[in-house]
């Protein structure tokens, strides 16, 4: 006689959400290679205004001589490491949810960047560099003239950024 059993269509779903969440908790844990295997990768705010070009990027643990940056074609790279402690014995780590490593961001730049005038400020934890923009690409205030067909001699004023199209 065959046995019969009752379908429980919401069972298999359940055994796949439970696998998923082991994995994902179990993740950082393991090797050193795992911990520190540079998938590290520091997030940024990036915002601009009339003068200048802003990155805000979030670098805790992360040493100020530990960080390069190079800009070069147009191209803003920061580099650097976050090390892990070297006093934690590895059998007493129970978890490791930071990432640990080696990172690179890379930033194309607009032509507007004057790549003379950048400044880079660490402060806790907090990489801001400043791209200041070129004079030309600065807004500036031009003012219109009416022609003399019109027969009104008003002026317009409008915003322009300066540069060529």
């Amino acid at each position: 006689m065959a046995t019969i059993s009752r379908l429980d269509p919401y069972r298999e779903l359940n055994s796949l959400q439970s696998n998923l969440n082991r994995i994902f908790q179990d993740y950082g844990r393991g090797s050193d290679e795992l911990m520190t295997s540079g998938t590290f990768v520091p997030p940024v705010d990036i915002y601009e205004d009339d003068h200048s070009i802003v990155l805000n990027m979030e670098v805790p643990g992360v040493n100020q001589n530990d960080i390069e940056i190079t800009l070069e074609n147009n191209t803003l790279t920061v580099r650097g490491e976050r090390k892990i402690e070297k006093d934690i014995k590895e059998e007493n780590i129970h978890r490791v949810e930071r990432r640990y490593g080696s990172f690179t961001r890379s930033f194309s730049l607009p032509n507007t960047v004057d790549p003379e005038n950048v400044t880079a400020n660490f402060e806790n934890g907090i990489l801001k560099i400043k791209l200041a923009k070129r004079a030309e690409a600065k807004p500036k205030q031009i003012k219109v003239t009416g022609g003399t067909s019109s027969g009104s001699d008003k002026s317009k004023e409008i915003k322009g950024s300066g540069q060529a199209a």
